[in-house]
């Protein structure tokens, strides 16, 4: 219990609970410090005490009337008249303001704010329970020291009895003072001295009630008032007993799970102060390697800081040679001085061969001396603009400058990711994660018995692009699915884990084979043989036109390319929502042959071939199991009933006319098992059983399509690598 301090602190003064109050967040607070906040967030006239009680202790017993200790529960003939008055909320009673103002609480506990109601801090109840705690937390460490009597004159002595009713403690002189022989007081019954009065029991804020019912709707108690009162009608009410137990039982259960592995939590601690150790190193390590790198910028930057300035030494030094060199010409030009001196003096030569002989020279100087008087230009430029750097670049790099970030966590695309014969996964990084470099992608199956040990998952490591695919699952299994990304900062986080079911039987591969049965006008029949369109040509025009007289449609049907003679086959495929009516399933390719040969027609609703009667040869008929097996599709529906399409063939009767309908998933799965004669029909998407019937397997099995009026069915294309094109003829398969 010593060691409890901290959760007995109120988080607001840091100090021990005093009269604590439990917000709608279930966090803690004390009274006065509640209060104290709502004043910092300009409610004023909303921190009423929830108890109704003076909250100080040096209130005498004699400024209190013991009436105001002492209410006790209405009566339930009294309760009965109370709601026959119509007392609580009803239409027309006003409650106030037209809009009252709801009070938010700034919790600095989970630092949420919370809604006190219009009642604020008087709807709250106190926390005895934590009272009590803090009370006996400071009695075991003895906190606080000696508590005095409240009624002594100075220096009051120490308290030996405290006093609920009057909510004061005294020592044992004071006590027989003021609980007088024969009145009222001398029933009081002495309590030890405390500080911290509470009631007897919880009461309730609304109505000063004795709290007796526990709202689960509201999670709140309730007294009996508030239990009938239209604000709790309908909520589930339970009996604070109640409550208590179930709640004790939680708690003690939680308790005993946690005491009963104290190794596993101290193991647990070991390990998490190994890895603060590891952290610490870690952290320093990280310190070193960036301030290493820090360094290492800033020695290539100062090594060709001095490599720029060297360069523009050198330039100003050449320029500044130039410039002078010009200064020391034109100085020469001066009268008296230099170059005009000396020629002020040859002109003064009067010996004409001498003359000529030192004046040709001079006069090419004074040549180029006067045109550069005439032409006047600096030798050198003084501007350094050539010199200046362009960083714009190198400054948002190295802005930029920040840690190498791991992935984020890889979004699924559960609209690209399927089962079929192999597994393919698809993936996308989030908007704003660092690139990833590869991928690894984890799975395992989920319906196999659990080995001891951490859970095994088998991995594809270094998978490059956004999509992978799993080769050869085990069929009838669910597979669970993540993945993670790694760049040079290392492993990301995973993934959201993804469950795939896979085809109850070994898919199988087929195409199109329309050479049989089917219409060449109405059928059109895609170049890969995976898909199929019937187009409504001029029979259904007719049968419109002549509905009420009768007419007859045409079935068009397109069968498989292979033939099943053993074992148990899968296959998918799409119909188009907007088919008019199409029929999916298999049958007996010897039947299904005969009926392309001669096969009858659909009739109008309004006409029924069957004679009406019960015979015992179609009893014989029903009991056999049918060569075909069909599901009825649509309008985006798909028809189940009673005799639903198991006794289906091409005849197009399906049962009784109150056969219900669900909607048609994205995919219909077929599964085959030879052996058994079985048929089922599932959602290829969740794998959801719609119907199984029985059929005839008495020889090769093929897949069949019918089609009435418009439609289109899209078989499914296999994830790995495609099969080589097989035609079945007579039953026996070959390669095309």
């Amino acid at each position: 219990m010593k060691n409890m301090e901290k959760e007995l602190l109120c988080p607001v003064c840091q100090e021990m609970y005093k009269q604590p109050l439990v917000l709608p967040c279930t966090h803690n607070v004390c009274q006065a410090c509640a209060r104290e906040v709502l004043g910092q967030q300009g409610y004023i006239g909303h921190g009423g005490d929830p108890s109704s009680e003076p909250t100080s202790p040096a209130s005498t017993p004699s400024t209190r009337s013991p009436r105001l200790s002492r209410r006790t529960l209405p009566k339930p003939d009294r309760l009965d008249r109370l709601l026959k008055s119509g007392f609580g909320t009803y239409p027309g009673r006003k409650r106030g303001a037209l809009h009252p103002q709801v009070i938010m609480f700034p919790c600095p506990a989970c630092q949420g704010d919370v809604e006190l109601g219009e009642r604020g801090l008087a709807g709250l109840f106190r926390n005895l329970t934590l009272e009590r705690v803090v009370e006996r937390y400071r009695q075991s460490v003895s906190v606080g020291g000696a508590i005095l009597c409240q009624l002594c004159k100075p220096p009051p002595l120490e308290a030996t009895k405290g006093c609920t009713e009057c909510r004061a403690t005294f020592c044992n002189e004071c006590f027989k003072l003021f609980h007088p022989w024969g009145t009222q007081k001398a029933q009081h019954e002495p309590t030890l001295p405390t500080l911290s009065f509470r009631p007897k029991g919880l009461m309730c804020p609304d109505h000063k009630e004795e709290v007796t019912h526990y709202c689960k709707t509201c999670q709140r108690l309730v007294c009996q008032l508030c239990r009938v009162r239209r604000t709790h009608s309908g909520h589930k009410i339970t009996p604070v007993l109640n409550a208590y137990q179930a709640l004790k039982d939680k708690l003690t259960k939680s308790l005993t799970y946690i005491l009963g592995n104290q190794d596993t939590v101290q193991t647990q601690i070991c390990e998490l102060e190994e890895t603060v150790r590891h952290t610490e190193v870690s952290g320093q390590q990280a310190k070193e390697e960036v301030s290493q790198l820090v360094r290492s910028l800033g020695a290539v930057l100062e090594e060709k800081r001095a490599s720029l300035l060297q360069a523009i030494e050198e330039c100003q030094q050449e320029r500044l040679a130039r410039l002078s060199a010009q200064i020391q010409e034109h100085r020469s030009l001066l009268d008296g001085s230099g170059l005009v001196g000396y020629a002020q003096e040859v002109l003064k030569e009067t010996d004409q061969p001498c003359f000529v002989q030192a004046a040709k020279q001079l006069h090419n100087r004074i040549a180029r001396a006067t045109e550069a008087l005439q032409t006047f230009r600096p030798a050198a430029s003084s501007s350094f603009r050539h010199c200046q750097l362009d960083v714009g670049r190198e400054l948002k790099l190295l802005t930029e400058l920040n840690f190498l970030r791991v992935p984020e966590a890889p979004v699924i695309d559960t609209q690209r990711t399927f089962a079929y014969d192999q597994i393919f996964l698809c993936w996308r990084l989030p908007p704003h994660s660092p690139p990833a470099w590869h991928y690894t992608v984890e799975f395992r199956r989920t319906d196999v018995p659990a080995q001891p040990g951490p859970t095994r998952w088998q991995r594809r490591e270094e998978v490059r692009g956004t999509s992978a695919l799993l080769e050869n699952p085990d069929t009838g299994s669910v597979y669970v699915l993540r993945v993670r990304g790694c760049n040079k900062a290392g492993y990301g986080e995973y993934s959201e884990d993804v469950h795939l079911h896979t085809p109850p039987a070994p898919v199988l591969h087929f195409f199109l084979d329309g050479r049989w049965g089917a219409s060449r006008e109405r059928l059109a029949i895609s170049k890969d043989q995976r898909a199929v369109r019937s187009v409504p040509g001029l029979p259904l025009l007719l049968a419109a036109e002549r509905l009420l007289t009768g007419c007859h449609l045409s079935v068009d049907v397109v069968l498989g390319d292979v033939a099943v003679t053993q074992g148990r086959s899968y296959w998918a495929c799409a119909v188009d929502p907007a088919s008019y009516l199409v029929k999916v399933g298999v049958g007996l390719e010897s039947k299904l042959q005969e009926s392309f040969q001669g096969a009858p027609d659909v009739i109008s609703p309004r006409y029924d071939p069957d004679s009406g009667h019960d015979s015992g040869a179609e009893d014989a008929t029903v009991e056999a199991s049918p060569p075909f097996a069909f599901l009825t599709i649509g309008m985006g529906k798909i028809l189940l009933g009673s005799g639903a399409s198991a006794n289906a063939g091409l005849t197009g009767r399906d049962g009784p006319a109150a056969g219900c309908t669900v909607p048609l998933p994205p995919r219909l799965g077929i599964c085959l098992d030879y052996e058994r004669g079985r048929v089922s029909f599932l959602d290829a998407v969740s794998f959801r059983g719609l119907l199984e019937c029985p059929l005839d397997c008495s020889g090769p099995v093929c897949p069949a399509f019918c089609f009435i009026g418009g439609g289109a069915v899209q078989l499914q294309e296999p994830v790995g690598t495609k099969p080589e094109r097989k035609v079945t003829i007579g039953g026996f398969a070959k390669l095309d």
